[in-house]
């Protein structure tokens, strides 16, 4: 028996096919400063930022390994990473268009 991550496998696809844009839906709107606020979404991070605040507790559980392997994917070819969730018509669109108008997009 297998257990397969599907971001996991979804990342390393656009990496290998360097992707104009990989977006990984999630339950939240992006990556938030404050996990029961969605007003506090962060709309672009580059991966020093990433390190503060994980490292500030910002950032925790399993958006860490979303994260992690997102940056990797920016390292290995793909253009552009984009965090999102809760779509309204119209944001996956905006997400890749116009980076860091919905969601969040990851910078290199």
């Amino acid at each position: 028996m297998l257990n397969i991550n599907g971001d996991t496998v979804a990342s390393q696809l656009a990496g290998a096919l360097k992707a104009d844009a990989l977006v990984l839906v999630t339950s939240t709107p992006g990556v938030l400063r404050d996990l029961n606020d969605p007003s506090t979404r962060i709309p672009r991070i580059t991966q020093p930022e990433f390190e503060r605040l994980v490292a500030a507790g910002v950032i925790s559980g399993g958006m860490i390994p979303k994260l992690e392997e997102s940056f990797a994917v920016l390292k290995g070819g793909a253009r552009s990473v984009v965090i999102i969730g809760k779509l309204s018509a119209g944001d996956l669109t905006r997400a890749v268009l116009q980076p860091g108008s919905a969601g969040t997009v990851l910078e290199a």
